[in-house]
């Protein structure tokens, strides 16, 4: 099992273990994870599971391909470190991986 802690907008942190293979955005949403809900199921066509990848992990996590970046082009609060948590395969690699829950406007 990979850990994977999250940390929402007020810096609470909620922590969850998934199986390799599966999304970051899988893990979040069969945890409950405030902030991440997946509405296309990981098809990537939403952009609702919006996560800026701690520093520190960046460069094991490794950056969008160019279909992700353009969703995140128009996804609220998206940033250098910006992904889309459907787009990110849990391995053994990113055992104890931090991410960043934006904070997201309710309209």
């Amino acid at each position: 099992m990979t850990r994977i802690s999250f940390i929402d907008p007020s810096g609470a942190a909620y922590a969850t273990e998934a199986e390799a293979g599966t999304s970051i955005m899988r893990a979040a949403v069969e945890a409950d994870i405030p902030g991440i809900v997946g509405e296309c199921g990981g098809s990537m066509t939403c952009g609702t599971c919006h996560v800026q990848i701690d520093d520190a992990w960046v460069g094991r996590v490794g950056s969008p391909d160019e279909d992700e970046a353009v969703i995140l082009e128009f996804t609220e609060g998206a940033g250098p470190n910006s992904r889309l948590s459907c787009q990110i395969a849990i391995t053994q690699e990113l055992d104890g991986l931090v991410v960043h829950v934006p904070e997201v406007k309710e309209y």
